[in-house]
Order: structure tokens, then sequence, then C-alpha cells
């Protein structure tokens, strides 16, 4: 079968999927239930993001078999994605304390980064820099933190599915315009998957992601952009513009309470994105303005750097400024009114 054609079938199998998880979550009373941390009103069911993780998985395997991917890319996904996605399962359905959480989740980065081959040298302002053991160090640290912003940031509905989209699409698009087809066909067929989710996770969501769905979606992301960094260092820059949005809203937010001295570890509503939602009424206003911010402005300096050249540190320091700002107007990390 043609990558193509499989691409849509993958979609509406992950929409089928989430349907039968929805009426499982529904049948077994598996509720979100608004709290003071919660950025929703009413009881909705839980754990539609195990769709998105099934559905990746069982694709990355297919991509294997027929050689579209190579196995070791397949094998990162299915040991490291896996397992953060049981591990988030697993607290979504009870409660695993932070150290241990923390623990499962560099166990699983050091294994992709060690298959991986660690961290490709750096291109910054024409130089090549190899950062050898340094480098695995801040590609663990890096996957960490991707997969626990992508949950930090998995608060409103949609947001985190339309931002995944939008990424592997972007991503996607920038291998394709400058050759390397072979870096196409996974991060598509992830936003194949992620876009079936969507349908039943759109404002007003009837599902939400939970743990499982959003930890996965991080540390895969993640291990998609060190992969195409190895092809082509500058890709690193293009995926990391690609996630602007939710790396910097993320990081603001952390630095900003770390300097306040909260505790980092507890739940809050102080994202950029959070103020936002509650300052226009309306989830999907800002949703929406995230879907339009990653295809009118990210991704134009994606392609600059993919295809016409551009130095990749600084479109990435060009494409962030405006969302520092962007941040801290919505008081990302600011004290939240009572």
């Amino acid at each position: 079968m043609a990558l193509w054609l499989f691409i849509p079938l993958v979609c509406i199998f992950c929409l089928f999927f989430t349907a039968c998880l929805r009426r499982y979550a529904l049948a077994s009373n598996l509720m979100d239930v608004p709290n003071a941390r919660s950025s929703h009103s009413i009881p909705t069911p839980r754990g539609g993001g195990v769709a998105i993780v099934g559905v990746f998985l069982l694709t990355a395997l297919y991509l294997a078999i027929i050689g579209a991917i190579d196995w070791h890319s397949a094998w990162v996904f299915i040991v490291s994605g896996g397992g953060v996605a049981i591990l988030g399962f697993l607290d979504d359905h009870g409660h695993i304390a932070a150290r241990w959480r923390l623990l499962g989740h560099f166990s699983a980065a050091v294994f992709a980064v060690f298959l991986l081959g660690g961290l490709p040298p750096i291109v910054a302002f024409g130089f090549s820099l190899d950062l050898m053991w340094l480098g695995s160090l801040f590609a663990v640290l890096y996957l960490v933190w991707m997969l626990n912003l992508y949950n930090f940031m998995d608060g409103i509905d949609g947001l985190a599915s339309i931002e995944a989209i939008c990424v592997c699409c972007g991503a996607a698009l920038a291998a394709w315009l400058s050759g390397y087809h072979e870096l196409v066909w996974a991060p598509l067929l992830l936003a194949a998957t992620v876009m079936g989710f969507l349908y039943w996770n759109f404002p007003p969501a009837r599902i939400f992601m939970g743990d499982a769905g959003s930890g996965f979606l991080g540390i895969t992301l993640g291990i998609l952009s060190l992969q195409a960094s190895w092809a082509n260092s500058t890709f690193l820059y293009v995926w990391l513009i690609l996630l602007g949005v939710f790396i910097v809203d993320a990081t603001v937010t952390l630095l900003r309470r770390l300097v306040r001295g909260d505790k980092v570890y507890e739940a809050h509503r102080s994202h950029a994105y959070q103020f936002a939602s509650r300052h226009f009424g309306s989830h999907r206003v800002v949703t929406l303005t995230v879907a339009a911010i990653n295809i009118g402005w990210l991704l134009p300096w994606a392609l600059a750097v993919a295809v016409l050249g551009v130095d990749g540190l600084i479109a990435l320091i060009l494409a962030y400024l405006p969302l520092v700002f962007l941040a801290l107007k919505f008081n990302a990390g600011g004290l939240e009114k009572q």
C-alpha cells in the first residue's frame, strides 16, 4: 500500500479507537473532575491519548517492516515513547510519586539518546561544534524537558493536539522541500494519528488526552527532532522553531516560578495560554490562535532555515522574540488572581 494512502486510514482508525476509549471511560466513570487548578468546568472522560500511542506505535512498526524507517527508530519509539506512555497511564489511574516518574522519564530519555547516538554537532553562525558526551547529556535533558513541558501545556481543549499536528506537518514539509524524503513519513503519520484524536478533543473537548498521551507526544516529538538533526544538523533548529509556542511558554513560566520560589512540581494555572483562555473566556480562541502563530509565523522561519539556508540560531532567536513578548504580556508564570 502506498504510504500516501495509508495516512487517511491511520487518521480514521485513531478516530474510531478514540470513540471506543471514550465509551469505555464513560462506562467506567474514568472522568477528569474539575478542581481549583483546572481550566475546564465540567467532568470529562480522560485517557484518550492511549489511542494516539497505540495507533502510532503500530504505525511505526509497520514503517520499519516495509523499510520506510530503520528499526533503530522504531525501537526508540516503542521502548522510550511506549514506556513514558505506560508510566503516564498508571499515573492517570492512580498516583505515582514525582521522583519515580522522573526516574522513568530519565530512563526513557537515556535509552533514546543511546540508540540515536547522542547529539550531532551543532552548527551556529557557520561554525560546527561537537559537544561529544556533553551533547548526549544535553540531549537527555532536552527529551525529559520536552515530555514534561508537553504535559504542562496540555491544559485546554485541543491545544496539545493542534501543536503536534502543526509541528509534524511543518517538519515534514521542510524535509520534503529540502530533499530529505526519508524524514517525512514518521512525523506525517504521527500528525494523522493526532488528527483522528482531535475530532474528539477539539473545543469543547469530549475526551482528554491524559498524561499517557501528552508525555508520549512530548518525548516522541523530541526524538523526531534529534533523528532529523542527524540527517542534517540544521533540522534541529527547524524543529525547535516549530515547537516555539510550547517551549517559550513553558520555559518562561518555569523560570519565573523558580525565581519567585514556588514549588514548581505543584499543579498551577499560570501558563500564558491559561491566562489567555481565561482572559478571552474561550479555549477555542487560544487554540486556533496558536495554530495561526505556528502556520503564519513559525513555519516561514523554519522553512527559511531548511530551504533557504538562513542561519538556524539567528532564525531561532528572531522567531522566539515575539513569543517571549506574548508570554510576558499574558503573565506567564505570574501570580493567579484570587
